[in-house]
């Protein structure tokens, strides 16, 4: 999960910073994604807004989420491989994360579990037989600082 959070911060979505990481049975990771716009598009020419009376002129028709960024930029088979992610899947994200055999999901937040999406997402993990569970950090905490001393 710590590698999931920290490739969060590579993300540059003012408001919500999502990151992925896919390990596979053996614990080593084959995967890692954040939330951005898709490779070529340039992330100060499009908008990071969550509202607007048109759709377009938000960030939700061009964002790649995290889980597809793992799953894109993996390297290895994903069957029988669990992501972790900050953020509970999407129904779009959920499609991806059955279709590539990923079996299960681990999870921080699920801030969305009342909306179709979440409703739709967990239907689906659970007729594909995809476990998930949210994962108590406690006070768990990890600091990294870069600063290097000369």
């Amino acid at each position: 999960m710590g590698i999931a959070l920290l490739s969060a911060k590579r993300s540059k979505d003012p408001s919500t910073q999502v990151g992925a990481c896919i390990v596979n049975q053996y614990n080593k990771i084959v995967g890692i994604g954040y939330n951005g716009f898709p490779i070529g598009c340039d992330d100060d020419q499009l908008p990071w807004g969550k509202t607007s009376e048109d759709n377009n002129d938000t960030k939700y028709p061009y964002v790649v989420h995290a889980e597809a960024n793992a799953i894109l930029n993996s390297t290895k088979d994903l069957h029988g491989s669990r992501v972790y992610v900050a953020l509970f899947p999407c129904n779009e994200c959920t499609k991806l994360i059955i279709q590539s055999g990923i079996k299960e999901i681990i999870y921080l937040s699920d801030k969305y579990k009342d909306t179709d999406s979440v409703r739709a997402s967990k239907k689906m993990l659970d007729m594909a037989k995809v476990t998930y569970r949210q994962l108590d950090l406690g006070d768990f905490r990890i600091e990294i600082d870069f600063k290097i001393d000369k």
